[in-house]
């Protein structure tokens, strides 16, 4: 049995508390794609983690593990596992040998390219920490692997053939002189070298690489459930999002099964779950057609939309939702619920549930709004655009609820679905049926106790 949890949006939609909250059936978490850019918030035993490369099942003790789709900064990594540590936890993370390995240099480049795109407005938002530029040295077959730490020959043999590509590009593409550089260690072989060959020693003694694959397919030979969480959302998948700002991997169930070395088969016979949450937020630049207000100096559309009753409601919904980036501290855009979004990605998934969050934040507004479908030069669109360019002309055509008072939602997720306000019930219902998939659990509060579980993927 597997469980596919999948961002439906634009990221931050509570995947990490649904990961947590179906966890416990679980033997094994693992993600399949991202890197440490990807922030999840676990609330536990009044404790709260913010993991942002660590699968979020560790939370519960369950193995996790990080697939081949990853990339991984063993920095982040050993830093995660030892402030869980501190906190009384055990962590027992695997690596996968053919996930590639952020570098220094990865994020020095990262930061350098966003710079050079804000002269020209055309900034993705990264998060700096050289996700992208990874995954180019991926694609571009000049990559260093896990596996490669493990052998010191290899090791150093990749980074001689990589690193001066890298000095060429800063120094020659970009103008800067490396020695004038914040690290300019990222770029010496040498110092290279050393660090990671330390860091693969450490991982091949705490036996903590494996083959991903294999590790995984003998664990459902021995009956263990694992669960896939992906990190991101749909709408920021590189092949299925709003290119160019979008992540660099597949965040859709399909990137479970390349990001895993498991067949796609092993994956649709499983539960795939669509995280929804109950409005639209997004970090970062690009479209939004139903967003209420910008962040200032983060789209170049704020000074149109950032001012008037809208940004007040988007002001509130933020600090009412805790709408700031678990990685980075940014205020998220804030937007209603974007149904041609959803459609997009449940056409994209084939979702056979949602877990839809936050509901509790949109409580006490007279009226909920939600955009039904989209307006492009007079037709009505019920889905996404396949262009960002399209996407970013098209106007949301509104669709209006009651709104719902504000309750006690501890006593809510103790009752049961039934004890949601009617009005909410109705929101919930119209985003189901419109989606053609059962809702299997929602969030009324940060807290594991604090879900309405409607339905258990594992029965």
């Amino acid at each position: 049995m597997t469980v596919t949890i999948v961002g439906s949006q634009l990221g931050d939609e509570g995947k990490g508390g649904v990961v947590d909250l179906y966890g416990d059936a679980a033997d094994v978490v693992a993600r399949y794609q991202g890197g440490d850019n990807a922030g999840h918030t676990v609330v536990h035993g009044g404790e709260k983690y913010k993991l942002s490369l660590v699968p979020s099942g560790a939370v519960r003790g369950k193995v996790g593990v990080l697939g081949n789709g990853c990339v991984v900064n063993p920095r982040t990594l050993f830093d995660e596992i030892e402030t869980l540590r501190e906190k009384g936890l055990d962590p027992d993370v695997r690596v996968a040998e053919r996930a590639h390995v952020i570098l220094p240099f990865h994020r020095v480049l990262d930061g350098i390219e966003e710079d050079v795109k804000s002269e020209d407005d055309q900034e993705v938002g990264t998060t700096g920490r050289g996700i992208g530029p990874t995954y180019e040295d991926k694609a571009g077959r000049r990559g260093v692997r896990v596996g490669d730490l493990l052998d010191p020959d290899v090791l150093r043999a990749r980074l001689e053939y990589v690193v001066p590509q890298k000095r060429t590009l800063v120094e020659d593409v970009y103008g800067a002189d490396v020695s004038d550089l914040e690290n300019p260690d990222a770029f010496d072989v040498d110092a290279l070298f050393e660090e990671f060959r330390e860091i693969g020693q450490r991982l091949d003694e705490q036996d903590m690489t494996v083959n991903a694959s294999a590790f995984l397919t003998d664990a459902m030979a021995d009956d263990e459930t694992v669960m896939f969480e992906g990190a991101q959302g749909t709408v920021i998948d590189i092949d299925h999002g709003n290119y160019p700002y979008v992540t660099s991997s597949n965040p859709t169930a399909g990137g479970a099964a390349v990001g895993t070395g498991l067949s796609p088969n092993v994956i649709a016979d499983g539960e795939i779950i669509g995280i929804v949450k109950a409005y639209l937020t997004r970090v970062g630049s690009g479209p939004l057609p139903t967003e209420l207000g910008g962040v200032e100096g983060d789209t170049p559309g704020y000074d149109e939309q950032g001012d008037g009753e809208n940004e007040e409601l988007a002001t509130y919904i933020r600090e009412e939702g805790g709408e700031y980036g678990t990685v980075t501290g940014r205020p998220r855009r804030v937007g209603w619920l974007d149904m041609p979004m959803l459609r997009h990605s449940a056409r994209v998934n084939g979702f056979t549930g949602l877990a839809i969050n936050h509901i509790d934040v949109l409580a006490g507004l007279e009226e909920v709004k939600v955009g039904h479908s989209y307006e492009l030069d007079g037709e009505e669109l019920l889905a996404m655009p396949p262009t960002t360019e399209e996407w970013g002309d098209c106007e949301a055509n509104l669709k209006s609820f009651e709104g719902w008072d504000d309750v006690d939602w501890s006593a809510v997720a103790d009752e049961g679905y039934e004890a949601i306000p009617e009005n909410a019930r109705s929101y919930l219902e119209y985003v189901a049926d419109e989606l053609e998939a059962d809702i299997y659990a929602v969030g009324v509060g940060p807290g594991r106790e604090e879900t309405v579980v409607v339905e258990n993927p594992y029965e």
